[in-house]
């Protein structure tokens, strides 16, 4: 006897409801949180525009095209947490909770091709480095550091919601160390008149950034490929599965990121042979396992009693492309 197409997800009860309702509370905090950090890197990257074209300052001016791509990050950011608000629905039924993840890597592309240009507007600038009115780019990176400070205090808390949060409060803490360079470039020219100091600060700049942009676009890839969540062992899930009563071995198993903490499993479980009245109870406990130990909340089990003939083997099982065309009906 065999269950083959016996499906079943379950919610966990008011612990669940409890649970969306706070996350929705913290969304909108993020969310607040985003919006007021838009507003400040705007009004810097404004002065840092204008302060750099002023003094002549390519650290300066590096620090405000920073902030511009901040600008964008957090706009696209607060565009995509909008977007996968919107439910479900028969042609995406996994809703639009992706469009934070393609935000994300779009975020990392724009950053990467940001630090390819300081690094080339800086090697320009060793050939002949200009005279920078140290005073004036001084004064604009101190507000900018100001600024900068608090746009970490409103993100910090939020930040582990979602990928696009934490990539904005990333970008943040750049632009932070970032005027710190600047400052320092500043002090350095006007103490030794050693003009350098600025492309050399810009260089600095741009290595932090290309490493934050690194970071994104890996994150962002492997949510994108359906990779197991970097906190998620497959042995320890198979584990923790097979100690379910009545539940014989795992196989077909993959686990993935929907989006910035959803997790999402699939599974063949071979079973004792039962009545299929008897087999809810067996869902009920390997989901309630596997919300308590790998915050997974969205499972789909198909149970069986004998072994799939395509997983001879293991618990990771091929998947192989139709022979034919599908058939429209």
């Amino acid at each position: 006897m065999e269950f083959r197409g016996y499906y079943k997800t379950r919610e966990q009860g008011s612990l669940r409801m409890s649970a969306h309702h706070h996350g929705n509370h913290m969304e909108a905090v993020g969310s607040r949180s985003l919006r007021l950090s838009l507003f400040i890197v705007l009004g810097v990257m404004l002065a840092e525009v204008v302060g750099g074209l002023l003094s002549n300052s390519l650290a300066l001016l590096s620090d405000a095209g920073h902030m511009l791509t901040d600008a964008l990050a957090l706009g696209l950011s607060l565009f995509a947490m909008t977007i996968a608000r919107r439910p479900a629905s028969a042609t995406k039924t996994y809703g639009y909770h992706r469009a934070e993840i393609m935000a994300a890597l779009a975020n990392g592309s724009i950053l990467l091709l940001i630090a390819l240009y300081i690094f080339y507007e800086a090697y320009q600038r060793f050939d002949e480095p200009p005279e920078v009115r140290t005073g004036l780019m001084l004064g604009v990176a101190i507000v900018g550091l100001l600024a900068n400070m608090a746009g970490i205090m409103l993100l910090r808390r939020v930040s582990h919601l979602t990928l696009n949060i934490k990539a904005a409060f990333w970008h943040v803490i750049g632009d932070t160390i970032s005027s710190v360079g600047v400052i320092v470039a500043a002090i350095i020219i006007a103490m030794t008149g050693w003009r350098y100091a600025d492309p050399v600060a810009a260089i600095v700049i741009g290595c932090i950034i290309l490493w934050g942009a690194v970071v994104l676009v890996r994150e962002s890839v492997d949510i994108l490929l359906e990779a197991v969540p970097g906190h998620i062992r497959l042995d320890k899930v198979e584990e923790t599965i097979k100690q379910a009563p009545g539940v014989v071995a795992v196989h077909d198993l993959h686990v993935w990121t929907l989006t910035s903490g959803i997790y999402a499993l699939s599974a063949h479980l071979m079973i004792n042979d039962q009545m299929v009245s008897r087999t809810g109870e067996i869902v009920d406990t390997v989901n309630r396992e596997l919300d308590e130990h790998f915050r997974i909340t969205h499972t789909t089990l198909q149970l069986e009693c004998e072994r799939c003939e395509s997983c001879p083997s293991g618990f990771v099982c091929e998947i192989k492309r139709p022979e034919s065309e599908p058939h429209e009906h």
